[in-house]
């Protein structure tokens, strides 16, 4: 069964399977199944056609979480590990349902409001995987570990929504703070146009400070905490990479992705792994 859910993993999300290779191996099933979970959900924008479909398929895992389709989820590759990892480290299970309410913003093209948004938003789904994994590999040190993954974890999908820009702009998404468009005058309407290449460039070096400054405050808060849960924060590894791509590449990133080559990516991750902190 670890074996099956690896691989699955390796097949799903790269990047999550090098990093999960780099925690204790007794705990590498269970964190998979967590991924794996998380990958099924932010999938589902890409499997559908119109948003029912998907809020449907949303619906039908916050049924899961909370017990209600046992047989299902017993069938299930995915549900049945994750049911199982839930009840053995007492996982909240609102925090999974909660990560599930979030990704409803992701089967519609509404923009983001603002930075605040954002962070509600990131904390909801990166963040709390980042925690739930944290639970997983050091129970008892977790909790230290709530700032550090919150800040992380936006990170992460600064990163994220950088690297996926060449994905969501043709089809009107946009996951960029509308408060960091205002600043540099656009609207949605207008960057997804994408005619401005100058404003366009800056307002995607806002998006990039913004990350920068979770992901410093992430350092600043892991460093006051010990313990083997810090390595729930390694998927964020990546991030200052893509930051530095993204600025070279401005306006570009709607067309080029930011995201490095293999090889940089994994020597981030095992770099972080040996340091303790991303």
């Amino acid at each position: 069964m670890a074996g099956d859910l690896l691989a699955e993993l390796r097949a799903t999300d790269r990047d999550r399977y090098l990093a999960c290779l780099l925690m204790p191996e007794p705990v590498q099933a269970d964190i998979a199944a967590l991924y794996l979970f998380n990958a099924e959900i932010a999938a589902i924008r890409d499997r559908i056609s119109e948003p029912l479909p998907g809020e449907i398929r949303l619906q039908w895992w916050r049924d899961v979480i909370a017990g209600e389709r046992a047989d299902e989820a017993t069938a299930h590759p995915v549900a049945g590990p994750l049911l199982d990892v839930i009840a053995r480290y007492r996982l909240p299970a609102d925090a999974l349902d909660r990560l599930c309410e979030a990704r409803l913003f992701d089967l519609y093209d509404d923009p983001m409001p603002d930075r605040a948004a954002y962070e509600l938003y990131a904390g909801e789904t990166a963040s709390a995987l980042m925690q739930l994994s944290a639970l997983i590999l050091d129970p008892a040190g977790a909790p230290a570990l709530a700032d550090a993954s919150g800040h992380a974890g936006i990170a992460q999908s600064v990163a994220g929504h950088l690297m996926l820009l060449p994905l969501h702009h043709p089809r009107g998404q946009v996951f960029l703070p509308g408060d960091l468009l205002a600043a540099t005058g656009l609207s949605r309407e207008t960057f997804l146009e994408g005619e401005d290449s100058v404003r366009i460039g800056t307002v995607i070096s806002g998006f990039v400070a913004f990350g920068r400054e979770h992901l410093a405050a992430s350092r600043a808060a892991t460093a006051k905490a010990g313990g083997r849960g810090r390595l729930a924060q390694l998927p964020a590894a990546i991030a200052p990479s893509v930051f530095a791509r993204a600025e070279r590449l401005g306006a570009s990133c709607l067309r080029q992705s930011p995201q490095p080559s293999p090889l940089q990516r994994q020597w981030r991750l095992w770099r972080a792994s040996r340091m303790g902190s991303i």
